[in-house]
């Protein structure tokens, strides 16, 4: 039986996992696809897939059209950027070492009723003596209802969309973390613990894990890092964020701020002290 502080804990990753589903979800999709009622439910929001050169890999995405009358969808890979905010820009043009031509989807099309569900299927299917690396591809899905929308006099036809993150780890290869300098910026009015991440390895990475603080006012709670992705040979600034149980406040916390805990990426784990100053 698990000590109430493992449920608690058990409870705390499963909100910071749904919070993070439904910021994809919401990154992915255009601000018109709301107002025409796109109501589509996508999971597993990423997908994170080991495979051998060779073989193939199948996956399946579970689809729960939420919406009041029948949806229908289309479905497609394009490949993506990450820019430098953090957004994902996708393009339909095959990017140079694209792998979207290792990628059979089940359909193109279809036809969901109201509140009806769906087991969408898709394999990959690295070439025979594909090097150990990571590709990157998403899967979109996009609605089928392309009402003009009314801009400024204009009307354009827009369809929601939502686009499915997928990493093939090809061969076994990972992500290699390396934690650097712990600071303070000022972000919305507001100081934010900030932490330099590099990768060293060769697929991307994310931090994880829960860890304890304590401000210079004596008061002590537990923080975590953002769940960012960090592309192989990149360096980004993660921020260190305080656990916020529902309806409640974060902290006001007093810097300087000191942090001790083990954080983990894939199989691997560090302990860390920290110190963030301004």
């Amino acid at each position: 039986m698990r000590s109430g502080r493992e449920t608690a804990t058990t409870l705390r990753r499963l909100r910071t996992g749904l919070a993070a589903s439904a910021l994809v979800g919401a990154a992915a999709m255009s601000p018109a696809s709301h107002a025409q009622g796109f109501a589509l439910y996508v999971a597993p929001p990423r997908v994170d897939l080991q495979v051998t050169a060779g073989e193939t890999r199948r996956q399946v995405l579970e689809l729960h059209h939420a919406g009041q009358a029948t949806g229908g969808y289309r479905f497609y890979t394009n490949d993506w950027t990450l820019e430098g905010n953090g957004s994902v820009k996708f393009q339909d043009a095959l990017a140079p070492g694209s792998c979207r031509p290792w990628v059979a989807l089940e359909r193109r099309e279809l036809q969901l009723a109201p509140d009806g569900r769906y087991r969408f299927r898709f394999e990959v299917t690295p070439p025979p003596g594909t090097p150990r690396g990571e590709c990157r591809f998403a899967i979109m899905i996009e609605g089928k209802d392309t009402t003009p929308v009314d801009q400024g006099g204009f009307k354009f036809p827009v369809a929601g969309r939502i686009g499915v993150i997928a990493y093939v780890h090809v061969g076994g290869a990972e992500p290699k973390l390396v934690v650097g300098k712990a600071s303070v910026r000022e972000a919305a009015g507001a100081r934010q613990a900030i932490l330099e991440v590099r990768n060293d390895g060769d697929a991307t990475g994310r931090l994880e894990g829960f860890l304890t603080a304590v401000d210079s006012g004596g008061a002590e709670f537990e923080v975590a890092p953002e769940s960012v992705p960090i592309l192989p040979g990149a360096t980004r600034l993660v921020a260190i964020n305080p656990v916020v149980e529902d309806g409640k406040k974060p902290p006001a916390i007093q810097y300087p701020l000191t942090v001790k805990g083990t954080l983990e990426w894939g199989k691997n784990r560090e302990t860390l002290e920290l110190r963030f100053a301004p």
